[in-house]
């Protein structure tokens, strides 16, 4: 079972999904190697590929974040996204357990549209991520960009 009672991760949880905020993102780290206990190490205004930059290859990580793009040429949509880190570099007893940690992190950061397992900043493009929210996203009036 992860430790993700830091009252810190739940405001900046609260603080990404409030419009009023400038905060899209949100990165929880464990405290070490052996430690069980999740923590918020980093939050930021950029767009996926500064949350991409903070990403390390032997870390696994969870991370937050509000993603914004074009509906079409009148409109914009903002959708959230969770993203289970597991660098490539991570030891194997740590990858077994983020998978059962996965529960009680989503425990915290409740509300998303899409769960994105990432290993490489690859993963994460903002095209191919904004490919999956639009096609999770229902109504979608401009074709050409669902293709």
């Amino acid at each position: 079972m992860a430790d993700v009672k830091d009252p810190k991760i739940a405001e900046a949880y609260e603080k990404v999904r409030d419009n009023k905020e400038d905060i899209t993102w949100l990165l929880l780290d464990y405290q070490s190697d052996k430690s069980d206990t999740l923590t918020l190490t980093a939050t930021g205004t950029g767009d996926l590929s500064d949350l991409t930059s903070h990403l390390q290859p032997q870390r696994a990580s969870f991370a937050y974040a509000k993603v914004k793009y074009n509906n079409d040429e009148h409109s914009f949509r903002e959708k959230f996204i969770l993203v289970i880190w597991i660098g490539e570099e991570v030891k194997v007893m740590r990858r077994a357990k983020v998978s059962v940690h996965a529960a009680d992190v989503k425990n915290v950061l409740r509300a998303y549209s899409i769960e994105v397992s990432a290993s490489s900043a690859h993963d994460l493009k903002q095209d191919d991520v904004v490919q999956r929210l639009r096609r999770a996203g229902g109504a979608n009036y401009d074709r050409h960009k669902f293709d």
